[in-house]
């Protein structure tokens, strides 16, 4: 893949066929996904000490079986693989009343993932040893929201201190997950191309006219950190905006909303009213399944600023998205280039795409 220039003023974005090939994007799975900090879950699934959470990695598209475990309020995570003969050992979340048990040969497991026990060793030699425990695997924490990765080529911190740095004020720990608010969708198009379409607000006036009536598009900024950037959403006249406290960096300004883009795929929403936490899931190259996690601060807002409609902007995002995902497959399209002061988020996501395919 070719190197996106570092100066925004002369670089080109993707080749059109990063979004549309198998080979670039089954590349970019473990290139990028695999060494990256994929959002889990929050803790609520791990409320009680002993405590486990099953998942796959990233779906059907790298289906590593892994295992949350609450260790007297300590996450950790494993290999959900029993290492005798492979098999599934938690299928659903439960309390681990002693040990973790495979349910083919009862080969036992304490809770931090070491050998304990199984029947008919007698005769085996050089056993127990270390290959026998279950492998540890990167996980983290930040508030509620649990994280892992499979082999990650950054620290978690990297990813989250700009965000705990600028929101840190925020209680977040205490926003409530709301089923009832939160949706999932199914988009026909490449993942990065739903990431493009989030990481500017130039298309806002073109798109989304609700949106644009409550921000004011002349103040539109982008800051971008090492793996992450941040869109800032100003209000327009006297729309619904936070009360930011004194040691806000913010203070005195009208913010609207904080957009959070982390590497590669999660997005964190600021509202007044709360947090979208928004989840891009690869399915297949021309196919992504979009989650939408919301959580309640202040209920009375839910309605009104930058924060409401959340659906139908969606929506139009998917129409645009879609209709670009045809237009990248043109035989005729190559690359496009940036505007300097409303691309500056999509150049940032691009160097990333770029360095850690070259990598």
């Amino acid at each position: 893949m070719k190197k996106i220039d570092v100066d925004i003023t002369k670089a080109a974005t993707l080749q059109g066929e990063f979004y549309s090939n198998k080979e670039n994007f089954n590349n970019s799975l473990e290139k990028i996904f695999s060494s990256s900090w994929q959002f889990i879950s929050d803790d609520s699934q791990l409320s009680e000490d002993r405590s486990s959470f099953p998942f796959y990695f990233l779906g059907d598209l790298i289906p590593e079986p892994l295992l949350l475990i609450n260790n007297k309020g300590i996450i950790n995570c494993f290999s959900n693989v029993c290492t005798h003969r492979g098999n599934i050992l938690i299928k659903e979340p439960l309390n681990i009343k002693k040990y973790i048990t495979c349910g083919y040969h009862g080969k036992q497991f304490d809770t931090c993932g070491k050998f304990k026990f199984m029947p008919k060793t007698e005769e085996m030699q050089n056993f127990p040893s270390a290959q026998d425990d279950l492998p540890k695997i990167e996980v983290a924490k930040w508030r509620q929201f649990i994280f892992s990765s499979l082999k990650p080529e950054f620290d978690f911190k990297e990813l989250i201190n700009d965000v705990e740095q600028r929101i840190g004020w925020m209680p977040v720990e205490d926003f409530k997950y709301r089923e009832d608010l939160s949706k999932e969708y199914y988009v026909k198009a490449n993942w990065a191309l739903y990431c493009d379409n989030y990481l500017e607000g130039f298309h806002i006036p073109f798109i989304h006219a609700d949106l644009n009536a409550v921000l004011d598009f002349g103040s539109y900024d982008v800051e971008t950190f090492k793996y992450s950037n941040l869109q800032l959403g100003i209000a327009s006249d006297d729309d619904i905006c936070f009360d930011l406290p004194k040691e806000s960096k913010d203070y005195g300004r009208k913010i609207a909303a904080y957009y959070f883009w982390l590497f590669p795929n999660l997005m964190l929403n600021f509202y007044p009213w709360g947090m979208s936490i928004n989840i891009i899931i690869p399915i297949s190259v021309n196919e992504t399944r979009v989650q939408f996690k919301s959580y309640v601060w202040d209920e009375s807002k839910l309605d009104s600023g930058a924060g409401a409609n959340l659906d139908k902007v969606e929506l139009e995002d998917e129409q645009i998205v879609q209709q670009v995902q045809k237009g990248v497959n043109s035989r005729f399209y190559k690359h496009g280039r940036f505007s300097p002061t409303m691309e500056k988020g999509v150049h940032h996501f691009h160097r990333l795409v770029s360095d850690f395919i070259n990598n």
